[in-house]
């Protein structure tokens, strides 16, 4: 199981010690970057799922592209 979680940066190196001395947890800091590029693909896969489900109505690629 993954689990990304959000801790103050005043916090964060004393959890990292505890999870670190857990054998069978293995502990990795994200870069702000990369926390950001996972929640907006998160969202981007939501939003492909509603308008698959029919409950959001797609944009027309040339008028994307346009904005662009």
């Amino acid at each position: 199981m993954k689990v990304l979680l959000d801790i103050p940066d005043n916090k964060a190196s004393s959890l990292m010690d505890v999870l670190k001395s857990i054998s069978y947890v293995k502990a990795k800091p994200l870069t702000n970057a990369k926390a950001l590029l996972m929640m907006d693909i998160k969202e981007a896969v939501e939003e492909m799922k509603l308008i698959r489900s029919g409950k959001k109505k797609a944009r027309n690629a040339e008028d994307f592209l346009n904005e662009l």
